[in-house]
């Protein structure tokens, strides 16, 4: 698993990285009107210049978007070159011709880069139950300019209401991993997010690049809430293209657990922009859950921290009620013995305040609170006292803008 250590010592930040850090890739997008009330980037393209091996992760959501189940095809062999995606429209909900139009996509792609359909990851978010205008997508596909440049555009050509983009890139050994993800709304995945894509121009071999993908979002994607609604288009895709040389990482290679932390650094970064960027909110809420019985608890207490709309309010609102956070806990169903709970407010310089010991409120000044609850970053310590298990949460608060915002979302 991922550590803060194990960073520190491997893991170099670059600065305004993202999905074209990573050598041999390159990006670009154009804007298409794929809603004619939008005026912004809307079509992507990345693309390697060598061939990949890949790996995904998708919604768990039984309605599943076309160019979901189009990508899950393509790559059920662990290779893909390239990936369109766009924004405005879903395709979801769209029936055969949904299908029809995700696989076009694939294909103008793919005659456009020279590849085969099948090593193109196909990709779309915006409005469920809308068909794509396809004769803009054809246009698009051709117009868009690709260069080590790129990467910028493609994040800004994936986003729907977001109000700014989401990279991340980082550099261990002589390889460089970089990733770009949208998302703001629609937010409580059981897999990823919206839309998220990470490169590497380490060689990786697929087995290996499938468990450390899968590790890394159970740790970083799957820890987030936003309004605890999973979307139909969610997917997490990772390249690996093998540029930089060297032997292929897999386990037991001496590069594996350094490529494990920069997935999982890079998948927790994009995670927590998401969270930073919610609809509507105000404010980050961070739940670290310690002392569980098992993994499982403690994610299933810490997630419910988060999505718990008595807490999300209560921070919005600047309310130190904390016993919200208590009776979430109790209602997340992990395992947990009242008597022996502890709960903490932690500030930013990791200063905490101690609410309950051993399942006993402790004695406050009046207004000690408060101060934690208005913070711009919200931080809870919850100690279950069962056991060594640890893990930590992010979500957002809950305030009118968010309401307001969906409710006219289509008009």
């Amino acid at each position: 698993m991922y550590s803060e250590a194990a960073m520190s010592e491997t893991i170099e930040v670059v600065a305004e990285g993202g999905v074209t850090s990573a050598r041999g890739f390159v990006a670009g997008a154009v804007r298409a009107r794929m809603r004619e009330d939008w005026d912004k980037l809307d079509v992507a393209l990345l693309y390697s210049e060598t061939p990949c091996t890949a790996a995904g992760v998708y919604t768990q959501c039984n309605v599943v978007a076309a160019p979901v189940v189009i990508t899950r095809k393509h790559l059920a062999d662990g290779k893909a070159r390239a990936v369109i995606a766009n924004s405005g429209c879903a395709n979801a909900a769209t029936g055969e011709r949904g299908t029809r139009d995700a696989v076009e996509m694939a294909q103008l792609a793919a005659a456009r880069l020279g590849l085969d359909p099948h090593e193109v990851v196909v990709a779309s978010t915006g409005v469920i139950g809308i068909f794509l205008p396809m004769e803009r997508m054809r246009h698009a596909i051709e117009a868009v300019e690709l260069s080590a440049g790129g990467g910028l555009a493609f994040a800004q050509g994936i986003m729907t209401t977001d109000t700014r983009p989401k990279q991340s890139a980082v550099r261990f050994g002589e390889y460089t991993l970089g990733g770009a993800c949208k998302g703001a709304g629609m937010i409580h995945p059981n897999m990823a997010t919206m839309l998220a894509y990470v490169t590497t121009d380490a060689p990786v071999a697929a087995p290996f690049l499938s468990r450390t993908l899968k590790d890394a979002v159970a740790v970083s994607f799957n820890m987030i809430d936003v309004d605890s609604d999973t979307s139909t288009n969610d997917m997490l895709v990772v390249l690996a293209n093998g540029v930089a040389g060297g032997e292929e990482i897999a386990e037991g290679h001496p590069m594996a657990s350094a490529f494990a932390s920069a997935l999982t650094h890079v998948c927790t970064e994009l995670a927590k922009a998401i969270v930073a960027d919610a609809e509507g909110g105000s404010k980050v809420i961070e739940a670290t859950v310690v002392g569980a019985a098992s993994a499982e608890d403690a994610r299933l207490a810490a997630r419910e921290v988060v999505r718990s709309l008595a807490v999300k309010t209560a921070v919005y609102g600047h309310d130190p009620n904390w016993g919200r956070v208590l009776a979430a806990v109790g209602n997340s169903g992990c395992r947990m013995e009242e008597a022996k709970t502890g709960l903490w407010l932690v500030d930013r310089d990791g200063h905490e305040l101690c609410l309950l010991e051993n399942g006993s409120p402790q004695p406050l000044a009046a207004g000690a609170a408060k101060p934690h609850f208005e913070a711009l970053e919200v931080r809870f310590r919850v100690d279950l006292g069962l056991g060594k298990e640890e893990a930590t949460a992010w979500g957002s608060d809950l305030t009118e803008e968010y309401v307001r915002l969906n409710s006219l979302y289509t008009t």
